[in-house]
């Protein structure tokens, strides 16, 4: 039903174009080449803002930030989550919000169908140099046909968190967990793994395998899309990912089993799998120790880099954006506003407000990674730094470390099914479903029909 539903939503946006085509909103995103409006730096009037559902305090900080400095704009917020429908209709409508929160995977799917404006001219007039402020990987994310349609935030790169407990019990050094180095780590993965009657009671190592898909399949040396935004979920590079995937799995259990497993973790609670010691190694994002932290009495941790097929660091980009819909009636303040969002100041008032909110609650600052260069830095000076001696030193670094090492997932029409259909491909393989070949290949046929969808004139 997923696949169809994602298939259904390309042919819908297609659908919505037209009617946008025949008089829905403005045009201001084709008047000067393609590069969108002029935008002006003064702006007023009422800003429409899609995003920000349950703002925590850092989400707060920015949003009081941003008001401060637009002080002739009304900002009227609609705080929900984004939902594709709801943002196609929109159109349909002629009611498009002047500024929306997404998934930078979302991007090239409605730049392709000339939903969204492109945003050159917004960071011309503003004096931003994008390939200076953002890291590349990211900018790539937003980027379609050689124009800028997003102002992005956030890149929480993933890495591999330890539990030195277990690994000290089994005999197990960090350095076993090389992902680049298979048999070495399956070799780790035999000492710590653990069983009852053939259902894990301890994993060796958890991959996390279909929430990490791209990191696996794209650190193994394998290729998503071709150089322009085709799916190549079938390129016989793929398979090698898939390939250790199974082998790991296969090695604690089947990945029927070590995912009925994992799916009783207490992954947000006090009994997580690191205090309740049911792995020895986990992939996760790097906002994951904020969750451990004040557990530090009842654990040990390390973490060490997931390494691609040649031995290097590897991470792969993530996180949302903000755009700007074709036909938005106040461009300029929705420039404004995305743009004021992301300003080192803005990201320092959100430092505060979480050193604060640690300094209350309790636990240790691990830092924001913004996705802004100069903000993660100014962050880690200013916040961590500070705290440096605690517990989680090495784990934060880490992540400091594996953040200059990310790789888009590359820019594409059909990014969500790909991403889809990968899971799935994934899936059916660990299963013994399917080879990684047919999975593959199965894969392919629903992205590229997507694809050619999306593309349709």
């Amino acid at each position: 039903m997923k696949k169809r539903q994602n298939v259904l939503l390309a042919a819908g946006i297609t659908a919505t174009l037209a009617l946008t085509a025949c008089g829905g909103g403005g045009g201001n995103g084709t008047e000067n080449g393609g590069e969108g409006p002029e935008f002006s730096t003064e702006p007023t009037g009422t800003l429409n803002a899609w995003g920000f559902e349950n703002a925590d305090d850092v989400g707060q900080a920015r949003l009081d930030y941003a008001e401060e400095q637009l002080a002739d704009v009304e900002i009227d917020l609609d705080a929900t989550a984004f939902d594709s429908q709801k943002f196609t209709t929109s159109f349909a409508g002629g009611n498009v919000p002047d500024v929306v929160q997404m998934d930078r995977r979302f991007v090239p799917t409605y730049a392709a169908q000339g939903l969204l404006m492109p945003l050159d001219q917004c960071f011309e007039a503003h004096g931003v140099n994008p390939e200076e402020t953002w890291y590349q990987a990211i900018m790539e994310d937003v980027t379609y046909d050689g124009a800028v349609y997003g102002v992005p935030q956030f890149f929480q790169p993933p890495a591999i968190i330890l539990n030195m407990e277990v690994l000290e019990e089994a005999g197990v050094s960090p350095e076993e967990f090389d992902t680049s180095d298979i048999d070495t780590l399956l070799g780790a993965i035999e000492k710590i793994y653990e069983e009852d009657g053939g259902t894990p009671t301890r994993l060796g190592f958890d991959p996390q395998a279909t929430g990490q898909a791209g990191l696996w399949i794209l650190g193994m040396g394998g290729q998503l899309v071709d150089e322009n935004g085709a799916p190549t979920l079938d390129d016989p590079s793929n398979v090698a990912g898939i390939e250790v995937l199974k082998q790991i799995t296969d090695a604690q259990g089947g990945y029927a089993q070590l995912k009925s497993f994992t799916d009783t973790f207490d992954f947000f609670g006090e009994n997580n799998q690191y205090v309740a010691d049911q792995v020895g190694g986990q992939v996760n994002a790097q906002w994951y120790p904020n969750v451990l932290s004040p557990y530090l009495d009842d654990i040990d941790l390390q973490a060490v880099p997931f390494r691609n097929a040649d031995g290097e660091p590897f991470a792969v980009t993530g996180g949302t954006t903000f755009v700007i819909p074709e036909g938005a009636e106040n461009p300029d303040a929705a420039c404004a506003w995305a743009l004021e969002l992301n300003q080192l100041d803005a990201w320092l008032a959100a430092g505060e407000a979480r050193a604060a909110t640690i300094e209350q609650d309790g636990g240790i600052f691990t830092g924001l990674f913004t996705g802004n260069t100069e903000a993660d830095q100014a962050i880690r000076e200013q916040y961590v730094a500070a705290q440096s001696g605690s517990e989680l030193d090495q784990v934060i670094e880490t992540y400091y470390e594996v953040v200059d090492y990310g790789q888009s997932y590359a820019s594409s029409p059909a990014g969500q099914e790909i991403t889809a259909e990968l899971v799935n491909a994934i899936t059916a393989a660990l299963l013994g479903d399917k080879t990684p070949e047919e999975a593959l290949a199965d894969a392919q046929q629903v992205a590229q029909r997507a694809y050619d969808q999306v593309t349709a004139g």
